[in-house]
């Protein structure tokens, strides 16, 4: 049986030991070294060059997407399992965008870990299925509406507190277009008046 050689890195000793422990029950998966900080799971990460690191994600030093990046940016063929209690959708994307093949939580059952270092070690992705239904949901999330360059402009001044008809003024447009583009921008950021269209603009970016 071929034996999965693996890199376990996490900067606290006990969560680390108890990882290391489990793995340790499991005649085809064998721990190679382990990292207390970022910076060291890259250093042992291109000196040992295991199949699999187990990462966490907020370390000392650099975080585990950062470590994740520069050992995948040496060592294409690492493969790399987030293994972490946090589960927001920036920390699950950044993880994903740096090169992580698998992405669980800590409070996973044991059976669930083991199954994912098998997965993400045979070349497969391993999600956690609260972290998978993120996943989804972001992706099907719908995407931000966009303004006009124009739209933009009059809801820019209509912040500074200005009427329709000195927007028209400042903007040489007639005030029935300047009425038209804030029409269009109410309809777009799905909205019925001009205090909550700057707010919501403000909210998404737009301003």
């Amino acid at each position: 049986m071929s034996r999965t050689r693996i890199l376990v890195a996490d900067d606290h000793p006990v969560v680390r030991g108890g990882i290391v422990a489990l793995l340790g029950t499991a005649d085809d998966l064998d721990v190679v070294g382990e990292a207390a900080d970022g910076l060291e799971a890259v250093r042992l990460a291109l000196e040992l060059e295991p199949d699999v690191v187990l990462m966490d994600l907020r370390m000392p030093g650099i975080d585990g997407d950062e470590a994740t990046a520069r050992i995948l940016a040496e060592r294409p063929g690492i493969r790399v399992l987030v293994l972490t209690t946090y589960e927001s959708d920036d920390s699950i994307l950044t993880a994903i965008e740096a090169g992580a093949s698998g992405y669980l939580l800590k409070a996973a059952p044991q059976e669930e870990l083991l199954a994912g270092i098998r997965s993400v070690a045979r070349g497969e992705v391993a999600l956690a299925p609260r972290i998978a239904a993120i996943l989804v949901n972001r992706v099907q999330r719908p995407a931000a509406p966009s303004l006009s360059p124009r739209e933009t402009e009059v809801l820019k001044l209509v912040a500074q507190g200005r009427s329709n008809p000195a927007i028209a003024s400042e903007l040489f447009l007639s005030e029935a277009t300047v009425k038209t583009h804030l029409l269009h921008a109410f309809e777009k950021l799905e909205v019925n008046d001009r205090t909550r269209a700057v707010t919501r603009a403000m909210e998404l970016g737009l301003l």
